[in-house]
């Protein structure tokens, strides 16, 4: 059995206020839709758990019902990390593939593909190799060095790990009091090794409002 947790809890405050961005309609669906859509779709896929603010219950709650494999909706945390535990704490599967529900260009084929790293490795991580040329910069803006990007990867989600290894990860960050990012982070103060599975670039995250227009034409071509 797999669990998708999918996210909805941010708040979105790159967007410029407003509705939470992963209930912003695109093309006359909620944003998160098409992250469910392709969840529901993925066949290694058992259950999906929904993370959202509270005060989106009832919004969720809406969206869940055109979904048969959704079986919870959680509320989420004061942190991502939070937020993520509040959902494993209902999941039943043995690995968990956490997705931002902002990252709806995600597809049934790359999920599969991060749970089956997982099921191999422990762990199976979205992720894009690093193309443009990064500069490390001072605070006023004047460049101090290159960075070499031959080993840097842009890490994006689903990430996909064994459901007792997160557990483990997060219990740690949590009675430690530590901040983390994403689920990879977790899993490295472990000291477990972290595999990644390349990805297309085209797995945008929503994080501005022109990232709207992006995602709604990347769509459109898809369909």
């Amino acid at each position: 059995m797999v669990t998708g947790i999918v996210l909805a809890a941010g708040r979105s405050t790159r967007m410029g206020g407003g509705p939470n961005k992963q209930f912003i309609e695109l093309s006359g669906k909620p944003l998160i839709w098409y992250s469910l859509t392709a969840f529901e779709h993925c066949p290694a896929i058992t259950e999906i758990i929904i993370v959202s603010r509270p005060e989106y219950a009832t919004e969720a709650r809406r969206i869940a019902g055109e979904f048969k494999k959704v079986t919870a909706i959680v509320d989420g945390g004061i942190e991502r990390q939070n937020s993520v535990w509040n959902g494993l704490e209902k999941a039943t599967g043995e690995i968990v593939a956490v997705h931002d529900g902002a990252r709806p260009l995600v597809t049934p084929a790359l999920i599969e593909a991060t749970i089956a790293s997982a099921r191999q490795h422990g762990t199976g991580i979205a992720a894009t190799k690093v193309v443009d040329t990064i500069k490390e910069a001072a605070p006023d803006k004047t460049v101090t060095r290159t960075v070499d990007r031959t080993k840097l990867w842009a890490v994006q989600t689903p990430q996909t790990v064994r459901t007792d290894l997160l557990r483990q990860a997060y219990g740690k960050v949590l009675e430690q009091k530590i901040i983390v990012t994403d689920e990879a982070a977790a899993v490295e103060l472990l000291g477990q090794p972290v595999h990644l599975v390349e990805t297309p670039f085209l797995n945008l995250k929503v994080t501005t409002p022109s990232d709207l227009a992006t995602v709604e034409a990347l769509l459109q071509a898809r369909r």
